[in-house]
């Protein structure tokens, strides 16, 4: 099912490549289609160029990167326009269409983008139980502790969160189920599509798909009471200050942040204020390996390793 959702936003050129190939497309995760340059996809973590970067690579044409676009937006790519202005457009299942070109501004903001000369296809995979290992260390009493995960870009601090977020929210051996809200400011937690988290969030969860994070986690405790919240990539004053009040509301957080360790996460004035205070009481620590979401290390509150 997934290998023909994407395949069928590919041209016929493309689309016999990939078949050439005879990939696992569990493994498969990005598709760069650059106009003029070679096709390249990401796999199994490694850069593939079907065809050799040196010997008979196939050099995409502007007509293939218009046809992808064209079978991505359903023949109109003016429905899409707020998607754009973020600069990808998430397709069904999740997967999500990137692209680059010149940006139209209005007021100093994108408000689309046109001429478009790359277009990079991320898929969205979920690793069921990939945060099984971490779950004796974020909870206490059948309760979820404020959890923080510390990840540089690609580690898969995004798969942990979700599949974390799907464990709370159906509940486990060591915590209940709760009512989990998340805001999913880029789409990347649920990959929503139409509105609809592609990816599964367990039972008891609320998907706010595209709103700010700061705004999203106001209108979730207001309107859907939630008792656990998840947001991505936290750094802006807006977000600590939203976070703040949703602890004091009584929500336990989980929360992403980019960075290699506490210390760094400390460095940034922003979050800095809420590590001293310690506001989260686990902080876990993804490092660059092969394996999704491989843990360096677990911390409490106070910044001691606990594993």
């Amino acid at each position: 099912m997934e290998k023909e959702r994407i395949l069928n936003v590919l041209p016929g050129t493309i689309r016999m490549i990939l078949r050439r190939e005879h990939l696992k497309y569990e493994y498969l995760q990005e598709i760069k289609l650059r106009i003029g340059q070679p096709l390249i996809l990401v796999y199994k973590g490694e850069e593939l160029v079907p065809g050799g970067i040196r010997d008979k690579p196939h050099i995409v044409t502007a007509e293939e990167v218009r046809e992808t676009l064209d079978y991505v937006s359903g023949y109109s790519l003016y429905a899409f326009e707020q998607e754009m202005r973020q600069g990808f457009i998430t397709i069904e299942g999740g997967h999500r269409v990137g692209v680059t070109g010149q940006a139209i501004l209005e007021e100093g903001k994108v408000r689309n983008i046109k001429y478009i000369s790359s277009i990079n296809i991320r898929m969205a995979h979920e690793v069921p139980g990939c945060a099984d290992k971490v779950f004796p260390y974020i909870t206490y009493n059948r309760q979820l502790a404020h959890t923080m995960i510390i990840s540089p870009p690609g580690c898969g601090k995004t798969t942990l969160l979700r599949d974390i977020v799907r464990q709370v929210s159906d509940g486990n051996e060591w915590v209940r189920g709760m009512t989990v809200g998340v805001v999913d400011e880029r789409s990347e937690i649920g990959g929503s599509y139409m509105g609809i988290a592609q990816n599964h969030l367990g039972v008891r969860t609320d998907v706010l798909d595209g709103c700010p994070k700061a705004e999203g986690m106001i209108m979730l405790i207001r309107s859907m009471g939630p008792q656990v919240i998840a947001v991505d990539e936290i750094g802006m004053e807006s977000d600590v200050h939203a976070i703040e009040y949703a602890m004091h509301c009584g929500c336990k957080m989980l929360v992403t942040a980019h960075g290699s360790s506490i210390e760094e996460i400390a460095k940034k004035p922003e979050l800095a204020r809420m590590i001293e205070a310690q506001a989260f009481e686990r902080y876990i620590v993804l490092e660059n390996k092969e394996q999704v979401g491989q843990v360096s290390a677990i911390y409490d509150g106070s910044g001691k390793q606990i594993a």
